[in-house]
């Protein structure tokens, strides 16, 4: 098994990605107890990650306290965050999209920071610091399993707890409510939660046709966002993206979305925020069908939003966060 930070060849070449790689075989163990965690900053190599990607706690709250370190979950070796309140009046859960990782997400933790919260976000198998072959898995039970794992590791963090859960983060979170028997969360928010992706059955034609003799697809950077400087810093500048999309992944996805239509739908309470500019999901049947899923849920279409709300333009933003609802 091979770390996520080993690249394929046409990955962005450059000092950070050989420095990144380096971080995350370092990384000390992480419990989520602040007696025993290490400061994130004092990990030899974190400050240069935590400052190119502008992860700095202090901004939204003076006082707070970082870790960074692993943990053993779901059979992988994963990379996570804690940031802990001065004075917490809860704790919020963060689960990364497709492609992503934890230092993408900087505005929502900040967010979050500003409303007295805890934050634990982590990086999924096979995506920034954390072990896996890169960006694909063989089954999303897989990354529920790994997210259950760190609910139970981190079970000492004050409550309430939320989850928040971007894309494929939000099928995540989504799969942990509908199947668990009973889960920890006070509020649930899925922004823009991975359903069918745009052009689903196209896709799953060329899946069909083609998984057999081909490993994976090349990757082509879409307009997901409506800040420019975002779009050109994942495509040119961050050295944790991945360049090419694994067959095997487009497979779990289409399982996945398979199974969806036959769980059960829950009453417990959620919230949707989904942008109508959003030309990487098929959102409007996804809406359709998340409405069946979730009766009792909260449903918010943003105008002009695209697919990546925690990185949209500042008023988008302001809207996301606005609707969490925590």
């Amino acid at each position: 098994m091979t770390t996520a930070t080993q690249r394929q060849p046409g990955g962005i070449a450059s000092g950070r990605e050989e420095a990144f790689a380096a971080l995350a075989e370092r990384l000390p163990a992480i419990v989520f107890d602040p007696g025993a965690d290490r400061d994130g900053d004092r990990v030899e190599g974190a400050a240069a990650y935590l400052s190119h990607y502008g992860l700095d706690p202090e901004a939204a709250a003076p006082g707070t306290r970082h870790s960074l370190g692993v943990l053993r979950a779901g059979g992988y070796r994963i990379a996570a965050h804690c940031w802990l309140h001065p004075v917490p009046s809860g704790t919020a859960f963060v689960v990364h999209g497709y492609f992503d990782h934890v230092g993408l997400y900087g505005h929502l933790i900040r967010h979050l920071l500003g409303r007295r919260l805890h934050v634990v976000a982590f990086d999924l198998p096979g995506h920034g610091l954390s072990e896996g072959e890169r960006v694909t898995i063989a089954s999303f039970d897989h990354y529920v399993a790994v997210f259950e794992d760190l609910l139970d590791a981190a079970a000492g963090l004050p409550r309430p707890w939320h989850g928040v859960g971007q894309s494929t983060g939000g099928a995540i979170v989504l799969h942990h409510l509908l199947r668990a028997a009973s889960h920890p969360f006070t509020g649930v928010a899925l922004l823009a939660p991975l359903v069918h992706p745009r052009r689903w059955r196209l896709n799953r034609l060329i899946y069909l046709a083609s998984h057999r003799w081909r490993r994976r697809i090349g990757r082509k950077f879409v307009i997901n966002s409506g800040d420019p400087e975002f779009l050109d810093f994942i495509a040119h500048r961050d050295p944790l993206q991945a360049r090419h999309i694994p067959l095997e992944w487009i497979g779990a996805m289409k399982r996945w979305a398979e199974e969806l239509h036959t769980l059960p739908p829950s009453n417990r309470p959620a919230t949707v925020i989904q942008g109508d500019a959003d030309t990487t999901l098929d959102w409007r049947y996804n809406l359709r069908l998340l409405r069946q899923k979730l009766p009792s849920g909260k449903f918010h279409v943003l105008p002009g939003a695209r697919h990546h709300l925690v990185n949209e333009i500042a008023p988008i933003r302001a809207q996301v966060f606005a609707a969490l609802g925590f």
